[in-house]
């Protein structure tokens, strides 16, 4: 998987969907069996299905995203630092990825900080994703 170049920082293919807001590109480079850990939660989620409706809703939520920095590039392991705001909080966060020898994305790991800025984004989230929950909404749920 060959990195793709942002401005003057290298970005891992899943950061520059991510940014473009292509989250079904992102999905497609997860594994069927990616496990994902949250910042908000202690038990992962596992599987693409159940990570999918994730990266939608934070896709929603999150304003003003941007990757700021890429480590580890071209590596099995890459730490992808990110800027964003949910709502009037303003985050700093790293999406760490593992990329099997398949080159499709195994674990992703989501770090937040500050405190008050994972507050914002789960109550958002938990927001966005019981709405959906509501309206059957399936597009989101690929």
């Amino acid at each position: 998987m060959s990195p793709t170049q942002i401005g003057r920082s290298v970005m891992h293919p899943f950061g520059v969907a991510m940014q473009a807001h292509h989250v079904e590109s992102a999905v497609a480079l997860l594994a069927e069996d990616v496990e994902f850990r949250s910042p908000v939660v202690f038990a992962p989620y596992r599987g693409r299905d159940a990570v999918a409706p994730l990266l939608y809703a934070v896709a929603e939520v999150l304003q003003d995203f941007r990757y700021t920095r890429e480590i580890g590039a071209g590596s099995h392991d890459v730490a992808l630092v990110f800027r964003a705001r949910a709502g009037d909080r303003e985050l700093e966060g790293c999406d760490f990825l593992h990329v099997d020898e398949s080159g499709a994305i195994d674990e992703l790991c989501v770090m937040i900080r500050p405190m008050s800025g994972i507050h914002a984004l789960a109550e958002q989230m938990r927001a966005v994703l019981e709405g959906r929950a509501q309206t059957g909404d399936e597009a989101t749920r690929r």
